[in-house]
């Protein structure tokens, strides 16, 4: 594709968003246009990013090739020449809130008609939300999704060049691009993608939708970058996919997984090892044996389980049951002593009658998770819940919510208690933006410490000794 002002017009469909082939992933390597390098001079760019570490993870792509173009940041919405909404698509109220933002940036494009808005990420995959954009906000210059972020460059030729609007959208497995640029967002932290996509589809869950099939990156691919990573001077990456625990099962000509990965990992010269999400019923007894010999690998697994009735389970399609949820985290507490769990949960899922609620609520209760992301469920449309009766009324999802937050915030301060008194490592992040003598950092746990200390701290693994629990932070000073 070599030609200039290329037209581009494909919506996504959902039909074919659906379909999962045994062929082989297409995998090539990013070429950046030089053709395009000045394309963005003189003119500034703004992303805005809603939604998982994921989308914060193509952000920082996005970035990488924006300023590649010769695109230069900014965080003046009202004098950017480019601002693009990477946007998320798991919950409805998520959506809202993009539609109500896109509606308020149309009076940036009355003062500066040059200004081209885009909306990225895996709301376009959805065809409803492509047709809503088409038909009501038609100053929405570019359309693009989750499997097509490499062809930004030819997109904004078409649209900067040739005034052309563009609608681009792929729904397919998804291919594997390396060597994309990247602008990174933490100095001393980053995520590493692992894989793509996902084939579990969860009833309620529009992912699998969005971000197409489960797909590895080549072990050496993900080794090289985290080890570059190292050279960089970065402390800590976080290995993302929607399910790492399925990482390597569609290699059809090596017998490599998440554990051999880790494995391999745990020899990389970088000081922290981070992963998201698992899914309970992939955490296999081989990564726990791995996680079990520490070292880089940090003790601390985010495992959602979504509820604790076995029969919210199976409507889900989660795969497993309030048994061997159990019997994975007995597995994780026997062979990682002290690992701190944290969890996702769904309230209000339809059918969820008092008792299967009462049934998540002992759930937590006897775990004991140090945390959680807890949610009213939201229809997605094409996704099979989203034709399930809505049998559970708003107010009662409203109260059920409320009560489950109580506990698993009591979760939290448990959690957070049981470092009090204990001298804890600290990778210090920066500083309090209301008082710069107090610095804020995490432990291998994942708890959030502010202790008081000088700025060259930043970057640094410090010891530092816990004197109070917060539920939502730690407090402490530094040995």
């Amino acid at each position: 594709m070599n030609s200039l002002y290329e037209k581009y017009f494909n919506k996504p469909s959902i039909r074919d968003a659906r379909k999962r082939r045994s062929s082989d992933t297409p995998r090539f390597s990013y070429q950046p246009q030089s053709h395009l390098g000045a394309l963005g001079a003189g003119k500034t760019y703004m992303i805005k990013t809603y939604g998982c570490q994921g989308n914060e993870a193509d952000t920082e792509t996005m970035q990488g090739i924006l300023q590649e173009l010769a695109f230069s940041p900014t965080e003046d919405e009202q004098s950017a020449d480019l601002i693009v909404l990477n946007t998320c698509a798991i919950r409805e109220n998520a959506e809202n809130r993009v539609f109500g933002e896109i509606g308020r940036l149309k009076q940036f494009k009355r003062h500066n008609p040059d200004l081209l808005l885009a909306v990225a990420g895996c709301m376009p995959q959805e065809e409803s939300v492509v047709d809503k954009l088409l038909k009501r906000y038609p100053y929405v210059d570019l359309i693009f999704g989750t499997h097509n972020i490499h062809k930004l460059p030819y997109y904004l030729e078409s649209a900067i060049l040739a005034k052309e609007r563009v609608i681009e959208v792929f729904s397919e497995e998804g291919a594997i691009v390396e060597n994309l640029p990247k602008v990174r967002d933490h100095a001393y932290k980053a995520w590493v993608n692992i894989m793509y996509g996902c084939d579990e589809f969860c009833t309620y869950c529009i992912v699998p939708y969005t971000r197409g099939k489960e797909r590895s990156r080549q072990p050496g691919d993900v080794l090289e970058e985290v080890q570059s990573l190292a050279s960089q001077g970065y402390r800590e990456v976080t290995l993302l996919g929607q399910n790492v625990n399925a990482y390597g099962r569609d290699f059809t000509k090596q017998d490599y997984t998440f554990a051999h990965l880790l494995e391999d990992l745990r020899r990389v010269p970088i000081d922290r090892i981070r992963f998201t999400t698992s899914h309970p019923k992939d955490l296999d007894a081989q990564t726990i044996a791995v996680l079990a010999k520490g070292g880089n690998l940090m003790p601390h697994i985010h495992l959602p389980v979504q509820s604790g009735s076995d029969a919210v389970l199976k409507k889900m399609n989660r795969h497993y049951t309030r048994e061997t949820y159990l019997n994975c985290v007995d597995a994780l507490r026997k062979h990682i002593p002290g690992v701190s769990l944290t969890t996702d949960l769904i309230v209000g899922f339809p059918t969820e009658t008092d008792d299967d609620f009462m049934a998540t609520l002992d759930l937590v209760k006897t775990i004991g998770f140090e945390g959680a992301f807890t949610f009213v469920f939201s229809a997605r449309e094409g996704t099979p819940a989203a034709s399930y009766p809505d049998d559970v009324l708003a107010v009662v999802k409203k109260e059920r919510l409320k009560t489950l937050n109580e506990i698993v915030n009591a979760g939290y301060l448990a959690g957070n208690k049981r470092f009090e008194g204990q001298t804890v490592k600290v990778l210090v992040e920066g500083q309090s933006k209301s008082d710069p003598a107090i610095l804020a950092g995490y432990t291998p746990h994942n708890k959030l410490v502010n202790f008081s200390g000088p700025a060259d701290l930043k970057g640094q693994i410090v010891d530092v000794t816990i004197t109070e629990a917060k539920t939502w932070f730690l407090k402490g000073r530094a040995v």
